[in-house]
């Protein structure tokens, strides 16, 4: 009998291929029963997650995803999409929009900080990498992590309230923006699941997820 959800790993992540004529319910009910029966040979772990053998919508994606995460200890990082044209799609709007922040007296830096580290910018900051544990990030405009944010950021620092931080995961130490202070926490848990954009609001840091027309993804 032929398999309704396939399985694969490989060193860039994990492939599920799924049935393309079950019924989506009955599906989503096989993929949690497999994950949930093979939890303990996966482990905690991160992994990123290509899903083929079917067409699905946005929200069908993520009911898989949180069939998954659901029924094991993996964390998915991301959902890599095998379609060649909305990845480009993606790409370009991406670094349209990456352009866009530099331009507007942005700056980029390229790499990971770890303990010890300090960046320090007179401008809107782009890190393409991960804000670590133990280090701190200042900058007078908006700071955008394309990483983790594990570490300490203080943005809009010449008291601009208006200022962000955004990053692909965060679970910060500490964010400040202007001279409003948020705590993350001894166990710095994550503040949410996948992008998210922290700012004031009634004179409070608040977080939020990143919504997706960010990109202006057409």
């Amino acid at each position: 009998m032929k398999s309704k959800v396939v399985i694969k790993s490989s060193r860039s992540g994990m492939t599920v291929i799924l049935d393309p004529d079950c019924e989506f319910e009955e599906l989503l009910g096989e993929v949690g029963r497999k994950f949930r029966e093979s939890a303990r040979f996966w482990g905690n772990v991160q992994m990123v997650l290509i899903l083929e053998g079917r067409s699905l919508t946005a929200r069908e994606e993520m009911r898989v995803v949180n069939a998954i995460t659901d029924n094991s200890g993996i964390e998915i990082l991301c959902l890599i999409d095998n379609d060649a044209n909305r990845i480009e799609r993606c790409e370009k709007a991406l670094n349209q929009k990456l352009m866009e922040l530099s331009a507007a007296t942005g700056q980029f830096y390229r790499g990971d900080l770890h303990r010890g580290e300090t960046l320090e910018s007179e401008t809107s900051l782009v890190i393409i990498g991960d804000v670590c544990h133990g280090s701190r990030v200042t900058s007078k405009g908006n700071v955008i992590i394309l990483g983790e944010l594990r570490g300490t950021v203080h943005a809009g620092i010449s008291g601009n309230r208006r200022a962000v931080v955004c990053a692909m995961e965060m679970a910060p130490v500490q964010i400040r923006i202007s001279d409003v202070t948020m705590y993350g926490g001894e166990k710095r848990k994550r503040l949410g699941r996948g992008p998210m954009i922290a700012c004031v609001e009634g004179g409070e840091i608040c977080v939020k997820p990143v919504k997706k027309s960010i990109f202006s993804i057409g």
